[in-house]
């Protein structure tokens, strides 16, 4: 089902259930954007889907920021028939809803889990239905105002969750430097010294999946924690979101994207695709421009492979200057990588013996790592096609314990992110393998 066939469906249900039909479906376009936000691409499939494919993209975000408390808590209108037959029907139409949104962007494993417990949360006020658990954390009240940022945070707390991440030690220490470098820094203008001008934005390189965008959003939260940011959000784009196709309207679509950001945080994916053409060039000008015009209030991390990165910044002499703090991200090894599949396996719900940990292990160790090679995303390909041989290898059980449910076997293990196993079939796969489930945590 599509996005527009979703809102369809929720306005209808809103009209069956006496609610005012446009106001659900205002209701549906602003919890699929906060569903979809942190989805590269999602702006405009979003816009596609809503009907409204010529406006700018700050329309995406603004519903995403008003709508980011239904993620953990009913939406207002179904909390109005919270309880009553008509419940049941719409908070199914705002389940639908949500999982449209998962299909606006390439999903992982984690924006997946994530929507699953927000419907989990939306079907829990239907009659007769099993309480949800969302989140262990309180949700807000239903009539909470719309927040302009994610819940402020302490910097030790940041800190910490940076510590966590499997790996990264070199990038962990010198985010800590820069870190202490601008508390330093903002220390010393508080006592009115003299304090060399600092930039902040940050180039970071490294493959595909070895943890750039997790690192980026706790730099969003450290610069606001520092007071260096006011919101401490982060918007995520490639070049399809700056670049538009004509000559002029670039700089406005840029610039409509870097408005979105202020406060927090601009991540560029791949920026060297801007080096690409007139096109892209006329967003890197905007993009220098934008940057001095809201120094104080704005932070761009520019990310992708070595090579490109470097052509780049010597397009513009701007962007040498503003990104001098280069971070390098490593490949993960293979115990890391393992690692790395043990938490996102549990974290999903599911537990993967020692043995399955260790097959991992050595599909892992046997895979090219060039260029292609997608690190924490091939992790999460391999574990969304384990699940998938979970599911199949239970098919003639039909009433699985906890644990069948819950334990992944060396044999649901794939060698490879394409689908392929390494090692003969033993009749536990099927053969043709769908590529993946809906819904498994």
């Amino acid at each position: 089902m599509t996005l527009a066939e979703a809102l369809d469906a929720l306005e209808r249900a809103g009209v069956s259930a006496g609610l005012d039909g446009a106001a659900a479906r205002d209701e549906g376009e602003r919890l699929s954007a906060a569903v979809a936000e942190s989805l590269s691409g999602a702006p405009s499939s979003w816009l596609e889907g809503v009907g409204s494919p010529d406006a700018s993209y700050g329309a995406f975000f603004e519903a995403a920021s008003s709508a980011r408390r239904w993620r953990t808590s009913p939406t207002d209108l179904l909390a109005q028939i919270a309880g009553t037959p008509a419940a049941t029907a719409y908070s199914a139409a705002l389940a639908d809803v949500i999982s449209a949104a998962c299909e606006l962007g390439v999903a992982d494993i984690g924006v997946i889990a994530r929507a699953s417990a927000t419907a989990a949360v939306q079907r829990s006020v239907a009659p007769g239905a099993p309480p949800a658990v969302a989140s262990t954390q309180p949700a807000p009240p239903v009539a909470a105002p719309a927040t302009t940022g994610p819940p402020e945070r302490t910097l030790a707390d940041l800190l910490a969750e940076l510590d966590a991440l499997v790996g990264l030690a070199a990038v962990k220490e010198q985010i800590r430097q820069q870190t202490q470098l601008l508390r330093i820094e903002r220390l010393r203008t508080e006592a009115g010294l003299t304090t060399p001008t600092l930039t902040r934005h940050l180039v970071f390189l490294g493959n595909p999946g070895t943890g750039k965008t997790t690192v980026a959003r706790l730099v969003a939260g450290i610069y606001r924690a520092l007071g260096l940011l006011t919101k401490g959000h982060m918007v995520e784009v490639d070049r399809s979101e700056l670049v538009a196709g004509y000559l002029g309207q670039t700089a406005v679509k840029t610039s409509e994207v870097v408005a979105t950001a202020i406060g927090g945080v601009l991540f560029i994916d791949e920026a060297y695709g801007l080096a690409e053409d007139e096109y892209g060039a006329e967003a890197v000008n905007t993009l220098v421009k934008d940057m001095e015009d809201h120094r104080d209030d704005l932070v761009v991390i520019v990310a992708g492979y070595p090579g490109p990165m470097a052509t780049f910044l010597a397009t513009n002499p701007g962007l040498e200057s503003r990104f001098s703090t280069t971070v390098e991200f490593a490949d993960y090894t293979d115990a890391e990588l393992r690692e790395i599949f043990e938490r996102s396996a549990r974290k999903a719900d599911f537990e993967p013996t020692p043995e399955t940990l260790s097959r991992f292990e050595e599909i892992a160790s046997v895979q090219v790592r060039d260029e292609g090679f997608g690190n924490g995303r091939y992790v999460r390909n391999v574990l969304d096609l384990a699940i998938t041989r979970h599911a199949w290898r239970l098919r003639d059980v039909e009433q699985p314990t906890v644990d069948q449910l819950r334990l992944l076997l060396p044999e649901d293990l794939v060698a490879g992110s394409d689908g392929t196993d390494a090692s003969p079939t033993d009749g536990t796969a099927p053969a043709e393998e769908p590529a993946h489930i809906e819904e498994h945590a």
